[in-house]
């Protein structure tokens, strides 16, 4: 399935995982204004210029956010801090075991700057 807004792929992930698509969609439009919201290679995300800065998913037994490199290394110790485990470019997580708010929006933010770098 194609799908080319945040509504309708948010609408046909997982029941389960909708509500903290649903928020963390909202909590990446607020910490990133300026961005556009787009869809690229299947999944939401937020580009600023011709920069994806944020990202988002749904698979079949959790979701995951996706930044700039540059967020991840320097949130690290946070996002261990927290009991997540990332990866170069993202963080996974269960709707049981959300990211926490204030952790998204400064992750947001990192990767908008370190795409500005």
């Amino acid at each position: 399935m194609t799908v080319n807004d945040h509504d309708t792929y948010i609408a046909a992930a997982p029941e389960a995982f909708q509500p903290s698509l649903r928020r963390l969609r909202e909590i990446l439009r607020d910490a990133l204004p300026e961005a556009e919201e787009i869809v690229a290679y299947n999944m939401p995300g937020f580009k600023i210029g011709d920069v994806i800065v944020a990202g988002y998913a749904a698979f079949s037994k959790q979701c995951g956010l996706y930044l700039q490199p540059g967020a991840i290394s320097e949130h690290a110790e946070e996002i261990a801090a927290a009991g997540f485990k990332p990866t170069k470019t993202g963080i996974t997580f269960s709707p049981r075991k959300p990211i926490p708010d204030d952790l998204v929006i400064r992750l947001a933010r990192a990767s908008r700057k370190a795409a500005e770098a």
